[in-house]
């Protein structure tokens, strides 16, 4: 690997100048964008799903643990796997131990939601020596109407709001949606809840996890401005 040019202090000087102008661009530009995800409209949830958790099976209003906000990372863990997805188990390696108190000191809940059965999740977890909520949504459509697990037999196939013919019409070697089916994706979900409804306001997949490793990164795709 090569290594930056060696120049002198005024010509580092200028080129960071330059690289300045354009992080203070991009800076813009998130903020603009954060601003918009705000106000992107929000879908009342009309299905009841339940979820296996540690102290008995949960509705997704009493995910919410009486928070107004709820963040759902869509974990990686097929069924007859034994155990976890190795780049999902990255990522919730990288967030730091005191994320879920930090969202939930702004009214924010934080859960993990697998297809998974609750005894492996359980056993996973105790292994990887995580303390996040987690819970299984098997036996349900969660998964399948959040596009987090691609089944033909089940629903159309749908990868970050485009459908198969519009994946494989660009790239007709792709192998997330030809491949031998279910496949699991990763993705993280936000919700909100007011009064008795609970709405659907954001899901990112793929490349929109780069970045949600904090609490403050995860707080910016919710609908409300709850960094402060």
């Amino acid at each position: 690997m090569s290594l930056p040019e060696v120049v002198s202090r005024e010509q580092w000087l200028s080129a960071r100048e330059r690289l300045l102008d354009r992080e203070n661009e991009l800076s813009r530009l998130y903020d603009a964008v954060r601003a918009d995800r705000r106000r992107l409209p929000m879908v009342a949830m009309d299905k009841d799903y339940l979820f296996d958790g540690p102290h008995g099976r949960l509705s997704l209003p009493e995910l919410f643990d009486g928070r107004r906000q709820l963040i759902i990372q869509h974990f990686m863990f097929d069924p007859s796997w034994q155990a976890g997805c190795p780049s999902c188990s990255a990522w919730v390696d990288d967030l730091c131990p005191g994320l879920v108190g930090q969202l939930r000191a702004r009214d924010t809940a934080f859960a993990m939601v697998s297809r998974a059965p609750l005894a492996k999740i359980e056993a996973y977890k105790a292994r990887k020596g995580w303390t996040f909520p987690w819970f299984s949504s098997s036996g349900s459509d969660f998964n399948y109407d959040f596009h987090v697990t691609l089944d033909e037999t089940v629903a159309a196939v749908v990868y970050n709001y485009r459908s198969k013919e519009q994946i494989l019409a660009g790239d007709p070697s792709n192998d997330l949606v030809g491949a031998s089916q279910p496949v699991e994706v990763p993705g993280l979900s936000c919700f909100l809840s007011d009064g008795s409804t609970v709405f659907h306001t954001y899901s990112t997949y793929g490349a929109g996890l780069e970045h949600a490793l904090s609490a403050q990164s995860l707080l910016g795709l919710t609908a409300l401005d709850a960094r402060q």
